[in-house]
């Protein structure tokens, strides 16, 4: 009951950030009032705020992975059945990962990262890696990152895959209806 518990906990505040990244794309306009009337907010530029969720939503994202690896390590975050075949899968899939989350970060820069685009600004399609390989390169290198850290972390113990999976799953529906209505995903 006690594994049931936390992964509906994690599950719920995993996708927190989902959630908010599908309104403030599918909403601009409606998140930059409900900014203008939140006091902490008010008067930030709309993508401002949105970097400053992003380091938030990391964040907890950080500390429900590290508070479940506590949880079901047995109250110790390092395994200590550690096996050096998947720490080095894991270790290369969290590297590959966040090379490529980097690089959309240096091709869109932080206005396009945080949806620059739906508060008016002109950005240009970007056709270069890694968007000439991917269609949602920043959320791929985000799950490869997921994998690699749970690869890492709980391998091969059962529950070492249940939270990339739901990360998968919430990342692959966000990228859907995050999506302009009626846009192309061909890069």
């Amino acid at each position: 009951m006690a594994v049931a518990w936390g992964w509906l906990a994690a599950a719920v505040l995993l996708s927190l950030e989902r959630l908010c990244y599908v309104w403030i794309a599918r909403a601009p306009d409606h998140f930059r009032s409900v900014c203008a009337r939140v006091p902490a907010t008010s008067g930030r530029d709309p993508v401002d705020v949105v970097g400053s969720l992003f380091v938030a939503f990391k964040a907890l994202q950080a500390g429900v992975f590290l508070a479940w690896c506590y949880a079901y390590g047995g109250g110790s975050l390092w395994p200590p059945d550690a096996d050096l075949t998947a720490l080095a899968i894991g270790a290369s899939l969290f590297a590959a990962g966040q090379a490529l989350s980097t690089s959309v970060f240096y091709r869109l820069g932080r206005v396009g990262v945080f949806y620059g685009d739906r508060f008016g600004e002109d950005l240009p399609w970007c056709r270069e890696f890694p968007f000439s390989a991917f269609s949602h390169p920043q959320y791929l290198g985000a799950l490869m990152s997921i994998w690699g850290f749970f690869f890492v972390m709980r391998f091969p113990h059962d529950d070492w895959i249940a939270l990339p999976i739901l990360e998968s799953v919430y990342y692959t529906v966000g990228a859907r209806l995050e999506e302009r209505v009626g846009a192309t995903t061909a890069a």
